[in-house]
């Protein structure tokens, strides 16, 4: 069965920004998706939403027929609805895989899940990235040179104020001498969660084929492997019952009715 992919978009640089336009003239959203689309092939089916839809896209609907998320998101993180990050926050824990990209380090929903700030250094003066492979049996590595060259790139150092990785699997270097982070796995509840940093509204970078590779391989490793999506539960077992876990409703509230 095809991986069910969305491609979430901020989707407002490309419609204020001239420069922007001209980069990416079907919107950043549309130029990730495709990328997807050239290295995962019939594996995936794409979709796109950006943020001016309904729900910004992301229906309880939506979301239930999605496997992975993948999201950009920069200038106006603070329009994302505090409901809509709370059901897709209820989904990565079920085990939506989700892919946050670049300026996403800062997104409501990235940050939820974190439970960090997200902050990091920058600066925007098209410098040469080097993203180097500190993981190269990692199934998002495969198949992508050591390092990726980017030419032109806005510049994200340390300190990155996330927790520690599960799995680092790309750090790179800048040309002033930053090194950063670039590409770290994490898991919340049942979710798996890929953060990778080279992308920019600026920069021509979702055209880079590495790039584009490194993003359809976290869709790939994201899928959960369960064979349907849940949230962790609290069951209660009896002693040398190990399979048949029973309901539990919680602490009581009123005494009354114990």
């Amino acid at each position: 069965m095809s991986i069910r992919v969305l491609v979430w978009g901020e989707n407002r640089h490309e419609q204020l920004e001239p420069h922007v336009a001209e980069i990416y003239p079907d919107g950043m959203h549309n130029t990730i998706a495709d990328g997807i689309r050239d290295n995962l092939g019939e594996a995936a089916t794409v979709r796109t939403t950006t943020l001016d839809e309904p729900e910004h896209g992301l229906t309880e609907e939506v979301l239930a027929d999605t496997d992975v998320l993948v999201w950009w998101g920069h200038a106006a993180h603070g329009e994302v609805e505090d409901k809509v990050v709370e059901r897709v926050y209820q989904h990565v824990l079920s085990g939506l895989g989700l892919i946050v990209l670049h300026s996403g380090h800062w997104s409501k929903i990235f940050g939820k899940l974190m439970g960090t700030t997200c902050t990091l250094r920058w600066r925007s003066e098209q410098d040469r990235e080097l993203v180097w492979t500190v993981s190269p049996t990692h199934p998002i590595a495969q198949g992508v040179p050591h390092p990726i060259v980017i030419d032109a790139q806005e510049m994200y150092g340390e300190f990155f104020d996330i927790p520690t990785p599960d799995e680092l699997v790309f750090v790179s270097s800048f040309s002033g001498g930053e090194v950063f982070r670039s590409g770290c796995t994490f898991r919340r509840g049942h979710g798996k969660i890929f953060f990778f940093s080279p992308g920019d509204q600026d920069f021509p970078v979702y055209h880079h084929k590495d790039v584009r590779k490194v993003i359809a391989n976290g869709v790939a490793w994201a899928r959960t492997d369960l064979p349907e999506r849940s949230l962790p539960t609290l069951l209660r077992y009896e002693t040398d019952d190990f399979f048949n876990g029973q309901g539990y409703a919680g602490p009581i509230e009123d005494h009354a009715d114990a």
